[in-house]
């Protein structure tokens, strides 16, 4: 059954959708890659905020990789950006790091990671891993690793890699919208296949480019979710949103977590949309759900659990 997308989402959100829609059409991911990235740094031009006062930022380089270091103290958020590992950047996330670090006080770093399709899988999982690792020696522990999307997915994947048993200095992990290679034959999948903002085309789409062709074999370092372990992971907010095709795999991650005896929430937030970061400002959902972001990102840092059980 088609949902209900009229009445599921409100009024607030569906401006939103057609503000995303005139800068950033659905059929985008038809186009070439040069002019999808085009298109989306427009967007994310038109959405951008600007800094809340007393924030900086530097552009410089952790392990080789370019990052945006938004000082802080106390702890540290690694951030990986979304875009289907096709597009984004330091840019297209700028003023939602910003944010971050007014909001917590804490050192925020934001990793450039490859893109494809020039640089195929593993880069991105190669830079993600080397920048953390060059962090954690130099800014100050708690990190909290944390990511949209594509980003959810690095987190993720970084977390499973090098951040078991508080390696790293590694107290969380908030994976927000993430795609972390679920069943996309299934549940979510087709359920909102047609979702406002990403369809299950979308997804199959990136996962082509970022392997230029066919997928290898399950491996956690592109699909978390295909770990045979999932052991001694942070502590994890893992954030769905209703109407998005990759809604199951936040849910189909904490769950496996928890299986494993760790600590993890999965939420779903109502009626909101692929993407719905950019509404924070103007959507009450999505300004309450970044709300909750932040919460558990101060919270993990403090080694503390917000939530009244593992569920």
């Amino acid at each position: 059954m088609t949902p209900d997308y009229p009445t599921l989402i409100d009024a607030a959100t569906w401006a939103f959708i057609r503000t995303t829609d005139a800068a950033y059409p659905p059929d985008t991911a038809t186009l070439s890659i040069a002019e999808q990235r085009a298109i989306y740094d427009r967007m994310c031009s038109a959405f951008h905020r600007g800094y809340p006062a007393g924030v900086t930022a530097t552009d410089r380089t952790f392990g080789g990789v370019p990052c945006r270091h938004y000082p802080g103290a106390k702890a540290t958020v690694v951030y990986f950006h979304g875009g289907g590992f096709v597009v984004g950047g330091l840019h297209s996330h700028d003023d939602i790091c910003a944010e971050i670090r007014a909001t917590t006080g804490f050192h925020v770093v934001s990793v450039d990671y490859r893109l494809c399709p020039e640089h195929p899988h593993p880069a991105a999982f190669d830079d993600a891993v080397a920048a953390t690792g060059a962090i954690a020696a130099e800014l100050p522990a708690p990190l909290i690793l944390a990511g949209d999307s594509a980003g959810g997915n690095l987190a993720a994947a970084t977390a499973q890699a090098v951040g078991r048993n508080q390696a790293l200095g590694i107290a969380g992990q908030i994976l927000i919208y993430p795609g972390l290679g679920g069943n996309r034959n299934a549940g979510s999948y087709l359920t909102h296949a047609q979702a406002p903002m990403l369809t299950r085309d979308d997804v199959l789409f990136y996962a082509r480019t970022r392997h230029a062709g066919a997928e290898p074999p399950p491996d956690p370092s592109f699909a978390p979710l295909s770990d045979s372990d999932f052991s001694g992971l942070p502590p994890t907010l893992a954030i769905a949103a209703e109407c998005d095709p990759l809604a199951d795999d936040a849910h189909a991650y904490a769950a496996a977590l928890r299986a494993a005896g760790g600590k993890a929430r999965s939420v779903t937030e109502t009626g909101l949309v692929h993407g719905y970061l950019r509404a924070r400002a103007t959507v009450p959902r999505a300004a309450a759900s970044f709300a909750r972001i932040t919460a558990a990102i101060t919270a993990f840092a403090a080694g503390d659990w917000p939530f009244e059980d593992a569920s």
